[in-house]
C-alpha cells in the first residue's frame, strides 16, 4: 500500500512519506545517492527521496526493494560522464547500474544522464538488470548505448529516452508505453538506431515492445539516416505499436547488422497501428523476419501477455494499459 500511494502522487516527491532523504544542501538525511542506498536493509521496501539537484554519482545497487523519487524528470538529475573512448568498459561507464539481486526497482520522476557524448562512442546513462523494475516519469539521456536494458522485467512509462546509435538496447522484456524517443545527432558516418535487441535463442521470453509512444528528432539530428532498430543478436525482438513514428526515420524502418544479413531470417521485428510520416510499412525491409501485425499477434507483447504485468504492476501503483 505505501508504494502504491508512493506512486501514485502527483509530480515531484515534496509530499513522499520516505525513509531517507537525499539533498546536495545539507537539509536531507544524506547528501548523496549512494549513502541512501546504503542505508537500506535490503529487506523491505525503502523509499529514498532525491530533493531537485545534480548528482554526479556513479552509483551501483544490487539491494531488492529501492525506490528512488525525484522532484521531475529534468529537476532531479543522477549525472556521469564515464565513456568507452574515455577508458571505460561498456557496462562500467554507466551512470547508474542496477543488478540481477535488486528485484523491485523503482525510479520516479528523476534523471539519468551520461554526458560523454557522441564522441564518447558506447556511454551508458542507465544500466538496468532487475527484475520487475519500474522507470516511471524518468528521462534518460545520452549518445550511444544510453540504456542498457540487460535482463529480466522492466516496465517504462512517460520516460523520455535520447539517444544516437542502439540508444535502447539489451535483452531485457521490457514494454515502454507513453515514452518519448529522441533521435539525436550521432557522429559523422554514423546512423541513428533506437532499439538493438541482444536475444540468443528462440526460447527466450525477451525483447523490447514500445507501445503508444512518439519517435522524434532532436532539433540537432540533422540529415542522418535513422532506424527502428537492427538485430544485435541472431533472434533479436522488437516491436513498434501505436506510436507516432517522425518523418525522419528511414522507410526501411530496420538496418541489418553489419556482416549478419542471415540475422534478417531469425530476428522478429514487428509494426502494429502506428502513426505519423514515418509510419507507412510499403518501403519496409522485405525481411522474412519483419511482420506487419494485426491485434491478435500485436497483443503477444502487451504489458499483460509480455512481461505478466498485470500480476504485479498494480501493486507499485504506475499508470499502465495492460492491453492494446
Amino acid at each position: 500500500m505505501k508504494n502504491r500511494k508512493l506512486l501514485q502522487g502527483g509530480g515531484g516527491g515534496g509530499g513522499v512519506r520516505a525513509d531517507a532523504v537525499v539533498a546536495k544542501d545539507g537539509t536531507g538525511n544524506y547528501e548523496t545517492i549512494s549513502a541512501a542506498i546504503a542505508a537500506a536493509s535490503g529487506r523491505s521496501r525503502f523509499v529514498i527521496y532525491v530533493k531537485a539537484g545534480i548528482y554526479e554519482e556513479k552509483i551501483r545497487t544490487n539491494k531488492d526493494e529501492i525506490t528512488l523519487v525525484g522532484d521531475g524528470k529534468y529537476a532531479t538529475v543522477i549525472v556521469g560522464g564515464d565513456s568507452v573512448n574515455g577508458g571505460s568498459t561498456m557496462p562500467g561507464s554507466a551512470t547508474f547500474s542496477e543488478y540481477f539481486t535488486g528485484d523491485g526497482f523503482i525510479a520516479r520522476d528523476i534523471g539519468f544522464q551520461n554526458t560523454a557524448g557522441p564522441g564518447g562512442e558506447q556511454a551508458v546513462a542507465l544500466y538496468a538488470a532487475s527484475d520487475r523494475s519500474v522507470f516511471y516519469r524518468c528521462s534518460i539521456t545520452g549518445h550511444q548505448d544510453t540504456l542498457y536494458a540487460l535482463a529480466l522485467r522492466q516496465f517504462y512509462r512517460e520516460c523520455d529516452v535520447s539517444g544516437t546509435i542502439d540508444f535502447i538496447f539489451g535483452n531485457a522484456a521490457a514494454v515502454f508505453q507513453s515514452c518519448s524517443l529522441l533521435l539525436r545527432r550521432p557522429r559523422p558516418g554514423n546512423s541513428v538506431v533506437v532499439f538493438a535487441n541482444g536475444r540468443t535463442d528462440p526460447g527466450q521470453t525477451t525483447g523490447f515492445s514500445l507501445q503508444a509512444s512518439r519517435i522524434s528528432a532532436g532539433p540537432d539530428l540533422g540529415g542522418f539516416e535513422c532506424y527502428l532498430g537492427r538485430p544485435w543478436k541472431q533472434y533479436s525482438r522488437a516491436v513498434v505499436m501505436e506510436s507516432s513514428i517522425d518523418g525522419t526515420v528511414s522507410s526501411k524502418g530496420w538496418a541489418e547488422w553489419p556482416g549478419q544479413g542471415s540475422y534478417s531470417k531469425t530476428l522478429y521485428f514487428g509494426e502494429f497501428s502506428n502513426s505519423g510520416p514515418g509510419a507507412g510499412t510499403s518501403g519496409r525491409v522485405r525481411w522474412a523476419g519483419f511482420h506487419v501485425m494485426g491485434p491478435q499477434e500485436a497483443a503477444k507483447f502487451t504489458v499483460a501477455n509480455f512481461i505478466a504485468g498485470s500480476s504485479w504492476l498494480p501493486s507499485t501503483g504506475v499508470t499502465f494499459v495492460a492491453g492494446l
